[in-house]
């Protein structure tokens, strides 16, 4: 079992959240500074919502997109995943233990042919001690490379 992920850039998280909130039918999983994520039954879905200054967010669809990905529910699924994806010849980058987005996870990273970065991820404490927002890693491919781990908007020095 598994369910897509999409993490949005937002400029107004209390107005976005209000706005899935009613869309979807539900609050958010999970309220953080800057941060909301939700655990969407029906359509299967993990929404997430980083908080990015305007000025950074850009406009449009493109200046929406964080990144994609597939919630799964158990690291063997991701350790297949990586696999998968080794064996189809791309480019992985595999994260291990790493805290982001206020969760312990195991993940693997791959971009599409556009450049858009997906996950394969599975969340192992939900609630850690050392919790960190988002940072980024593995922006999209036009962009210029930002240090850190996990996920954040293109251009943050997060």
């Amino acid at each position: 079992m598994s369910r897509v992920q999409l993490a949005l850039n937002v400029s107004d998280l209390e107005a976005s959240v209000a706005f899935y909130s009613a869309m979807f039918g539900v609050e958010p999983h999970k309220r953080r500074p800057g941060y909301a994520n939700f655990a969407i039954e029906s359509p299967p879905l993990k929404l997430v919502l980083i908080e990015v200054p305007v000025d950074v967010r850009g406009t449009g669809a493109a200046g929406a997109l964080n990144h994609l990905g597939v919630e799964v529910f158990s690291g063997d699924e991701v350790v297949a995943a990586a696999d998968r994806l080794s064996a189809a010849g791309l480019a992985t980058l595999d994260e291990t233990d790493t805290t982001c987005c206020y969760a312990l996870q195991d993940k693997v990273w791959a971009h599409d042919p556009a450049g858009a970065p997906w996950e394969v991820y599975v969340v192992k404490d939900d609630d850690p001690m050392d919790a960190r927002p988002a940072t980024a890693s593995l922006p999209l491919l036009e962009a210029e490379p930002i240090g850190g781990a996990c996920c954040a908007p293109v251009g943050s020095s997060a």
